[in-house]
Order: C-alpha cells, then sequence, then structure tokens
C-alpha cells in the first residue's frame, strides 16, 4: 500500500505495529525513518522508538546515535514527557569525558522549553535537582529552588514545603516575595486547566479561551507555551497553525522559532495552501536563501489541495517573491530572467496538471497573465509583450467581459499610446456582451479627448450600430421569452380543462355512488331495528347474501338477511376539503411515510405532536375502504407550533422515518419542494458511500468526530428506512473536512472499504427545476396506475361481454381522478343493450334490482 500511497498515515501506523511484532528491528527502524521524514510523529510514537533505542544502545558511540533521534522528536511538537526522557538519559552519560556539563546544558534546555507547563512542567525541574543533588551542588540546588518557585505551576505548595525542609539557611523574603506572586498567577489560571481536564478531546473552545487570556496578560513565554500545549492535542486543525503563525511573526519575530513552526505546520497541515504560503512569506521575511525558498515552494505544488484556486494562489505568492528579488533598473539579469521562465512554467503547469486533474483552470480570468502583462508594461517597458499576453488572455472566452476590455485599456493608457487605446476600445464595443453601453461610453469620451472629426463620426457609427444590434436582441429575446411563457400558460389551460373534464365525469360518477351508498344505509339502518321481528328465518333473499360485497343499489326500505352495517364508531372519518376551518396551512404541517397498518393513527399521532403545542386537529387520510393511506394533516391552535412540528421529521414511527413537512398548495405553489439540498460544492461536508446497511448515526458520529468538530450527519435511507449505505457529515470548516477525507478515505468500516469524498453533487437536469419547460416527450401520455401501482385498477367493473364489445381499453382511476391517458369507453346503443338482456348473468343482475325497488 505505501508503494502506492506514501502518504497514507494509517497505513504506517500498521506497517510499524507489524514489524515490531515480528521483531524486525532493521526494517522497523527503516520504517519509523520514513515516516518521520513525511509526518511529525506523536509523542506516543516518539518515546515507543526512543525506548527501543536506548535497550539497544551500547557504547558511546550508540549514545550519540540516540541523542540525535532525542533532538528530532523534541522538533516535533513542545513533550514535557520527551524532554523529561531526554535529560534523564544524559544522566547516564556524566561519566564520560564532558557528561556533566552536557547533561546540565541538556537540563537546561529542557526547563526553558516545558518548565513554563502548567500541569507537567514540575517533573522537569524536580529531575534537575535531583541530577545536582547526584553532584552535591547546592548552591545550584538552591538557585533551581528559586527559580521553580517563581513560575506558576500546579501544586507548587509541595515544592515550597519541600524548600522550607531542605533548606538549612530559611527561605529569603524575596522567594517569599516571588513564590506569592507566582501563586497568585496560577490561581487565575486554575480555572482554565480544570476546564481542560474536564472537557472532551478536542478541548478547541477551552484552548481558545486560555490563549485569549494568556494574549491580555502578555507574557510571551506562556503564550507560546499555551499554543503548543493546544497543537499537540490540535495538530490537524490549520486555523490553530495559523493563528499561531501570525502571532510569533508580528509578535516575537524569533527566526528560528519562526521559521521552525511554520515548518511543522506545513508538514501537519500539508493540503491547507494558507499555511504554504505563510510559510514562504515568513522565509523571504527572514532573508533565507534562495535555494531555501524555491525548494519549499516545489514541496507545496506536491502537496496535493483539494481545489484548483489553491494552485493559482501558491503560484502568484511565489512569483511575487520573484518578482520582489528582480531589479528592473537593469536592462537584463538572471532574477529578471528567472521571473519570466516562472511566468511560462506556471501557465503550462495550470494548463496541463491543474486542468487535467479537477476539470477545470482555477483562473478562469487569467490573473496570472494579467499580472504578467501589468509588470512587462509597468516595469520592463515592454508593452509589445504585453499585448501579447492581454491577446492570450481574450482568445481563453474573456473577450465577452466588459471589465476584461477596460482592464486592457487602462494598461494602454498608462503605458502604450492613442492608437492602441482606440483599437483596444474599438474591439471592445465589437465584442462585449455584458456591459456593452458602457464601453460604448468610454470610447465616446476617449474621443472627445483624444480623437479627431473623424474619429468621433467613426465612433458615433460604431457605437450605434452596435447598441442597435444589441436592443434588436434583447427584443427578439424578450419575444421568445414571452413566447415560451404563452406557450406553457396555453399548455397549463389545455391541462387544466382536461383535468377539470375528467373530474367532473368522475364526480357525475361518484355522486352516483354516494347516492347508492345512502340509500344502502337508510335501508341497513331500518334492516336493523325491524329485522327481528319481520324476517327472521326468512330465506327468500339468501341470494342477495352473497352479494353483499357488492353493494348493489337498494331502493327499498328492508336490507337482506344476515347484512352487518359497520359501526359507526369504526368508520373512518372522511377528509373534508370543503371546510374552511380544516386549510389553515399556515398552522398546518403535512405528516406523511407512516406506515398502512398504524393502528389508531390519530391517536398516535396526537401523542407524538401533542409536545409541540395545542392541536386543533388531528387528520388521517383514509381510502374509500377505510385503510390508513399512509399521511395525514395536523393543524394547530397557532402557527407558532409549526417549526416545532417540522424538527420531528425523519423521526422514527414504528420502524420508518416520519416525513414533516410544511402544509402547501400545491396549485399555488407548484415549485415548492420540502427537502431542498445544496446541489453545488459544500466544502465543510463530506460524502461518505459504501457504509454498512447496519452502521447507525450515532457509529457515524462517532467514527467522525475525531477528525474535527461534527455539526450535522445525515444518513440516506430509503422510505421504508433502512440505509442506502450512503451519508453526508457537515464539519466545522472546510478544513476540518478535508482532513476527514485524507484519513478515512480508502479505510475500512465493520470489512467493508468506504469512500470519502467532499460534497459536490452532480448538476441537477434542466427538466428538475423549477420552472422549466419540459420536452415534447413528456407530453406523451403514460399509463396511469393507482396509488400503489397496478394493483388498485385491476379490478374490472364491467362484465365480460362488454369487454368482447369493446376495443378501446376501459379508462383507469388513479388516486380518484380520471387518468387523461386512458381512452373513453364507447356509449352504448340500443341493440347493445339488447345483447346485455340476452346475457344471462346480466338478467340475473336486473331481474334483482327489479325484485329489490319492489320490496315493500
Amino acid at each position: 500500500k505505501l508503494s502506492i500511497n506514501a502518504f497514507d498515515y494509517n497505513c504506517h501506523i500498521d506497517l510499524i505495529k507489524l514489524l515490531k511484532q515480528e521483531g524486525e528491528l532493521e526494517r522497523l527502524r527503516k520504517a519509523r525513518q520514513k515516516m518521520s521524514e513525511l509526518f511529525p510523529l506523536t509523542e506516543e510514537l516518539w518515546l515507543d522508538w526512543l525506548k527501543d533505542e536506548k535497550r539497544l544502545a551500547e557504547g558511546e558511540q550508540n549514545r550519540e546515535s540516540v541523542y540525535e533521534l532525542f533532538e528530532r522528536a523534541v522538533k516535533d511538537y513542545i513533550c514535557p514527557d520527551i524532554w523529561q526522557e531526554y535529560a534523564v538519559y544524559s544522566i547516564g552519560g556524566m561519566g564520560s569525558p564532558g557528561g556533566i556539563d552536557k547533561a546540565r546544558a541538556i537540563f537546561e534546555r529542557s526547563v526553558t522549553a516545558v518548565g513554563l507547563h502548567m500541569t507537567k512542567g514540575w517533573t522537569v525541574w524536580d529531575a534537575y535537582r535531583e541530577q545536582e543533588m547526584l553532584n552535591a551542588q547546592l548552591e545550584r540546588i538552591h538557585t533551581l529552588f528559586r527559580r521553580q518557585l517563581a513560575v506558576p505551576l500546579m501544586d507548587m505548595e509541595a515544592t515550597y514545603a519541600e524548600y522550607e525542609e531542605w533548606s538549612d539557611r530559611g527561605v529569603a523574603e524575596t522567594i517569599i516575595n516571588q513564590y506569592k506572586q507566582a501563586l497568585q498567577r496560577m490561581e487565575k489560571c486554575r480555572p482554565f486547566e480544570e476546564a481542560l481536564l474536564a472537557a472532551e478531546p478536542p478541548k478547541l473552545a477551552e484552548y481558545q479561551a486560555y490563549i485569549d487570556f494568556e494574549l491580555k496578560e502578555g507574557d510571551p513565554a506562556r503564550i507560546v507555551m499555551i499554543f503548543e500545549r493546544t497543537l499537540a492535542e490540535n495538530c490537524l486543525v490549520p486555523d490553530m497553525w495559523e493563528k499561531y503563525n501570525n502571532y510569533l511573526d508580528r509578535q516575537l519575530k524569533v527566526k528560528d522559532l519562526v521559521l521552525s513552526t511554520h515548518e511543522r505546520a506545513v508538514r501537519n497541515c500539508p493540503w491547507t495552501m494558507g499555511l504554504w504560503r505563510s510559510y514562504l512569506l515568513a522565509l523571504e521575511r527572514h532573508h533565507v536563501d534562495h535555494q531555501t525558498v524555491s525548494d519549499v515552494f516545489e514541496k507545496a505544488l506536491n502537496a496535493g489541495f483539494i481545489q484548483a484556486t489553491d494552485y493559482v494562489d501558491i503560484w502568484q505568492a511565489y512569483l511575487d517573491y520573484l518578482r520582489r528579488r528582480v531589479d528592473f533598473t537593469k536592462e537584463s539579469s538572471k532574477e529578471l530572467e528567472e521571473l519570466r521562465s516562472t511566468f511560462s512554467r506556471s501557465l503550462e503547469y495550470m494548463k496541463q496538471d491543474v486542468e487535467e486533474r479537477f476539470g477545470e483552470s482555477g483562473d478562469p480570468s487569467c490573473i496570472i497573465m494579467q499580472n504578467w502583462a501589468r509588470i512587462e508594461a509597468l516595469h520592463c517597458k515592454n508593452m509589445q509583450k504585453a499585448r501579447e499576453l492581454w491577446d492570450h488572455i481574450m482568445t481563453k472566452g474573456n473577450a465577452k467581459f466588459a471589465n476584461m476590455w477596460l482592464e486592457y485599456y487602462n494598461l494602454e493608457r498608462a503605458y502604450g499610446d492613442a492608437p492602441h487605446c482606440r483599437k483596444a476600445l474599438h474591439r471592445a464595443v465589437q465584442c462585449t456582451a455584458d456591459y456593452p453601453e458602457h464601453v460604448c461610453e468610454v470610447l465616446l469620451t476617449f474621443e472627445r479627448v483624444e480623437g479627431s472629426l473623424e474619429d468621433w463620426d467613426v465612433a458615433v457609427q460604431k457605437t450605434e450600430t452596435r447598441l442597435n444590434r444589441v436592443n434588436e436582441q434583447r427584443v427578439a429575446e424578450k419575444e421568445a421569452n414571452m413566447a415560451r411563457v404563452d406557450d406553457e400558460r396555453s399548455e397549463q389551460r389545455r391541462q387544466a380543462k382536461a383535468d377539470k373534464k375528467a373530474q367532473k365525469k368522475f364526480q357525475k360518477g361518484g355522486r352516483a355512488a354516494e347516492k347508492r351508498k345512502a340509500e344502502h344505509e337508510d335501508l341497513s339502518q331500518e334492516w336493523k331495528e325491524d329485522s327481528p321481528k319481520r324476517h327472521k328465518g326468512n330465506g327468500d333473499y339468501c341470494t342477495l347474501e352473497l352479494m353483499e360485497t357488492e353493494k348493489i343499489p337498494q331502493s327499498g326500505r328492508n336490507a337482506p338477511p344476515g347484512y352487518k352495517p359497520t359501526p359507526p364508531a369504526s368508520k373512518p372519518q372522511r377528509l373534508d376539503d370543503d371546510k374552511p376551518e380544516l386549510r389553515n396551512d399556515n398552522s398546518s404541517v403535512f405528516i406523511s411515510n407512516l406506515a398502512y397498518a398504524l393502528e389508531e393513527p390519530e391517536v398516535k399521532l396526537r401523542t407524538l405532536f401533542e409536545t409541540c403545542g395545542p392541536i386543533k386537529q388531528v387528520r388521517p387520510v383514509f381510502s374509500n375502504k377505510g385503510t390508513f393511506k399512509g399521511y395525514g394533516y395536523i393543524q394547530f391552535e397557532t402557527s407558532m407550533s409549526v417549526p416545532e412540528a417540522l424538527k420531528l421529521d425523519r423521526q422514527d414511527v414504528e420502524g420508518r422515518p416520519m416525513y414533516v413537512s410544511p402544509c402547501v398548495d400545491k396549485t399555488k405553489n407548484p415549485d415548492f419542494k420540502v427537502f431542498k439540498y445544496n446541489m453545488s460544492m459544500e466544502k465543510q461536508k463530506i460524502f461518505i458511500s459504501g457504509l454498512p446497511f447496519s452502521y447507525t448515526k450515532e457509529q457515524l458520529e462517532q467514527l467522525c468526530k475525531s477528525h474535527g468538530t461534527v455539526k450535522d450527519v445525515r444518513l440516506v435511507t430509503y422510505r421504508s428506512g433502512k440505509s442506502k449505505g450512503l451519508a453526508y457529515v457537515e464539519f466545522a470548516d472546510e478544513a476540518q473536512a478535508s482532513q476527514a477525507v485524507l484519513k478515512l478515505d480508502g479505510t475500512d468500516v465493520e470489512d467493508k472499504k468506504i469512500a470519502v469524498a467532499i460534497s459536490n453533487p452532480p448538476p441537477r437536469n434542466a427538466s428538475d427545476k423549477p420552472g422549466s419547460s419540459r420536452g415534447t416527450s413528456d407530453l406523451v401520455p403514460r399509463q396511469a396506475y393507482g396509488a400503489r401501482g397496478r394493483g388498485r385498477t385491476q379490478l374490472s367493473l364491467l362484465p365480460r361481454s362488454l369487454h368482447r364489445g369493446q376495443s378501446a381499453p376501459v379508462g383507469t382511476v388513479e388516486n380518484g381522478t380520471a387518468s387523461k391517458a386512458a381512452g373513453e369507453p364507447k356509449p352504448l346503443s340500443n341493440s347493445d343493450f339488447a345483447k346485455m338482456l340476452l346475457n344471462k348473468k346480466c338478467c340475473t343482475i336486473f331481474l334483482l334490482f327489479f325484485i329489490v325497488k319492489r320490496i315493500p
């Protein structure tokens, strides 16, 4: 894996673990060496490596190699444990010539580096005193006690008590005063230290509060220490590195500290262009040699930025540095040639490497080329080269923009001559597409100041011709848009007319059915009242019992024996949208995606939403057969309850995610969509695919929170609530999202390899956008099905004899509206009715109707 991608951090860790288990010492040493060259190692990795090397070290020569390893370790992070190990290890070399002085020097460096660490600094001080006690240097021990007691550290009271007990000459007044001042300072810092102990990683908010406090106090050494403590635990947060670098650049300005910190920053967060740019500026600010700056820039190009514009910015930073090196008073110099060759290389790099990788140039306005042209015109007095460069800029699709032509005109105005200014403006008038009036005005203004009468006449003629043509094009476009809008409106009217006609036909049939239903209910009520007295044991109507479910229209007073009407209490209420009080959309929400088998949906929904506010009405929607259709409406007393109800969206209800959305009339707002997600790149959000289907939102948040502050986690699910193996995770900023991509992409999650990328949804089709007109292919009627597909309309309600006589398909009904796609049945003639009467089944039906009509 490392041969394919040497920057796979986790793979380095796994290789080191395996080699250590197998005891491959030489290969283990090489693996650690390779990883330390690419990445800063954590405190645990360094301590583990140092422990192995100390165990293997024999002889003075091997001790020197361990010393070199310690020197590398203390440069990555300011870690008290590593400094303590380094100082203690140096005690073992005191027997060699110069060993005492070397150990003492290492101890001095350690207390300088980490002696101010509030919680761990005392360990280094104590070790230093123990080393001096071995040498019986009493005066040095007194000095170390005085120095330590002047530093605010946790548990410094114990150190003071130890000094009182050890000192045979008492504690001097000056030491007591210094100790009290340090104790007061420690008490000020104690709340911040306690907050850090109680907080969970990454503790950024607590560290930031601590940093702000130290900045107000203004002690540079303590400010550096708190920044180092923060970065030791949050080494992958670019913003914190940037704040630390800014403080060092503007306040301390110590070369070694500034440059080492910039180097550590880009090693920890190589994908952040801003850190590389700050590093280049710091190198130039401290007069580092040119070769070093060039090497750092080449490393930046290989760092792997996540967007094309980052490469434009880093090239501009390096070109600015090269431009400041050039002495333009000389006609030709090595630095000028290097600047020009670098400009050429940057353009080639953007064309070949960046465009192939990102599919875009990253520099559509040709900023790099514009700067080159300005440098040639201003500093080199080479207008010919500047004009060539601007011609290239215009050929890259910028000729239609007025601002690009005006930039070129201003360049010619400042460093060129009047003929080239005039030529540029004439070309601008012909080519500009966004603001032609503006360039026409500039041309006329130029001719008023510079031109002759002939030049003025030519300019007026060209501008009038151009503006007339532009006006004609705008009028044509306006008419085309109006025609398109008229076509869409006529199509909508035709559609509405067809729907209205189909609805009228359906309502006509519905009224007949309601009439039959009302007569049937009246009949059943009377039958219920007097059937025990009048029809007990009567078998004359036993044939009708088999036809009970067909709901044959009844016009008499009695129902057939065995008829059981539906109890009024269990009969579902039909949704009545005609009442105005039920259609207050402002205080209502729409509930959908519920299970069809949900028992007592009204009670269930009222229980779920009663915490959102007073409920005026719960309206679950039922089918004609009395079954719940999986959706409904909740109307509250006031609209203030709606936002609280919308927070229950996607809540699990009996194994399915419940959808809660605003109640909007689609006839008035046809473009309204409930689920609106960003269709452009979201740099602070990552997209994860390949997740196990059993992976939960909590598990995903636990997986991602180690790479930054997780603001939101969204699992993509089916309507049933089952996961699709896809998810979106939003971080606090784009740097954390980029780090999560680098760390998580290609990793294994429950034996499944996941893919992670910055969220960049594909562009939406034109037909999906609101307001877009569909093509003619969309106007072809599709076959209409019921609410559950084909199943609802499979049953034919006409006798088979009628099916044999018809050639056109029978129209189907979808969700209560007649489908325009189905053909209308042919009206029956007298001969058709005669054929029906000849059919035995039809005769039976008509006879039954006749008998029922005659029932007294």
